[in-house]
């Protein structure tokens, strides 16, 4: 890390994040940065929330919250109290002491980084950039893209980091819908270009957040994000191909992995699945698989955890042909109900869901499917079109030929759904507790299950 002398810049910057009489801005208001903007507003300090998207800045300024976890009182509070400005204007970018980048850092249709929400912010910071301002980056993306997209281009106008403008990388770790850990008590690692741009980095957050966890570079900083999630892909590869394994076998994983775990020390039980979903499990490895091969370093373990984790929505299918067998259908003309389409439980989030997958895989075996959500209400398919949940009704429910539990929402009647006499696909083993002959578990035997079909009242 560069150490500088301290610029006069620095202990002007300085002396703002201490009184808190700093502007600070938030560009983009979503998933990442709606929570940390209102953390910024409790901070003490005056928020401007830069986004492009005017629904959600009229939303804002109408004092409603599209994010699950910031509640509509916290923005309306935030808004009448002076505190939270929501914008779309890009200019105020020069009125600004300190800017967070977040921004979404999808993946193209080659499966590459796409940083082009990136780009187009830092094109917009490069025509009102003031000196002296600290631009933080909370945008998941591969190691060095704080330096190359963000830094090198400003210093390529004249500015010098560290000197004149400050710049770090701070990981976002949200976990829509956690009840125990939020933005606030979430510990934030943070990494700097300089010594100086990494202390006013810690400055700045050590006020919104309760740790703030410094390291040596934005480099490290942006490793340990990729790190986190591409260590949680690897392990629900390996145990959904377990699972696989199980069903082959005739064993219960659920059971194999409970038992697992009692042991104190050296293991960590991760649980199979109809595939992963979110905006990181996803996309984060392939940042990582993608940089290492500009170093000519190929990553076994990422791609071969992806294409295993990619392919189980293929395989739900599968287990859904081979329920259908039981009962002498096919999936195709079978109803089937996807119960839950959001990736995990609890929330509206549908973002790379894998139920959005195994929808157009039943769509386009010619199932004649719909889903049930009390969060996630509807999504657009593959054409385009908007799709809406059905409504709980449990006598239409028990005429579909087949269920499949993708998401085990805490609001479920599993009592319920368990005997209405529909066979269960259950990914999740959301239905533990309950004994029903209707309930097919994944990694548990499918393929040889070979139960005495009784009175069917969706036949």
């Amino acid at each position: 890390m560069k150490q500088m002398k301290k610029t006069n810049h620095y202990h002007a910057l300085q002396e703002k994040l201490q009184n808190k009489t700093g502007k600070i801005g938030v560009i983009g208001l979503g998933y990442v940065g709606l929570p940390l903007a209102m953390e910024m507003v409790k901070g003490g300090f005056t928020l401007y929330g830069i986004d492009l998207d005017q629904r959600k800045v009229e939303s804002l300024l109408g004092g409603k919250s599209y994010i699950q976890d910031v509640p509509d009182t916290a923005v309306a509070d935030a808004v009448r109290s002076g505190q939270f400005i929501p914008t779309t204007d890009y200019r105020l970018i020069q009125e600004l002491d300190a800017i967070s980048i977040c921004v979404p850092t999808p993946l193209n249709e080659n499966q590459d980084p796409d940083t082009s929400y990136i780009k187009s912010v830092v094109s917009e910071i490069k025509k009102y950039l003031k000196k002296g301002t600290l631009i933080i980056l909370e945008s998941t993306t591969y190691p060095g893209t704080t330096e190359e997209l963000i830094q090198l281009p400003l210093e390529e106008q004249g500015f010098t980091a560290g000197v004149d403008f400050f710049i770090c990388f701070s990981p976002e770790r949200v976990d829509p819908g956690n009840r125990s850990f939020n933005t606030y008590n979430t510990p934030k690692v943070i990494g700097g270009t300089t010594e100086a741009c990494r202390e006013l980095g810690v400055l700045l957050y050590s006020n919104v957040v309760k740790t703030v966890v410094p390291v040596s570079s934005t480099k490290v900083a942006e490793m340990s994000k990729l790190l986190e999630n591409t260590f949680r892909s690897i392990n629900i590869a390996f145990v959904n191909e377990l699972a696989m394994m199980c069903d082959k076998m005739g064993i219960d994983v659920w059971e194999v992995i409970r038992a697992a775990s009692t042991k104190p020390f050296g293991f960590m039980p991760f649980y199979p699945g109809p595939g992963i979903g979110g905006h990181c499990i996803p996309l984060d490895p392939m940042y990582l698989s993608w940089k290492a091969k500009e170093f000519r370093f190929y990553s076994k373990f990422i791609e071969l955890a992806q294409s295993i984790n990619d392919n189980m929505p293929e395989y739900v299918l599968h287990c859904a042909a081979q329920v259908l067998n039981i009962y002498a259908k096919s999936i195709r003309n079978s109803k089937v109900l996807i119960l839950g389409m959001a990736y995990k439980p609890d929330i509206d989030d549908l973002r790379e869901s894998p139920a959005l997958e195994i929808y157009e895989l039943f769509k386009d075996s010619g199932a004649k499917v719909q889903f049930y959500d009390p969060y996630a209400t509807s999504f657009r398919d593959a054409q385009g079109n908007v799709v809406h949940s059905v409504k709980y009704d449990r006598c239409a429910f028990a005429g579909y030929d087949c269920m499949v539990l993708v998401t085990n929402h805490h609001s479920f009647d599993y009592e319920d759904l368990a005997h209405l006499g529909v066979p269960i696909i259950d990914t999740r083993n959301a239905f533990a507790d309950i004994k029903s002959d209707n309930i097919y578990k994944l990694g548990t035997g499918i393929s040889k299950n070979e139960r005495k079909v009784k009175v069917y009242v969706g036949a």
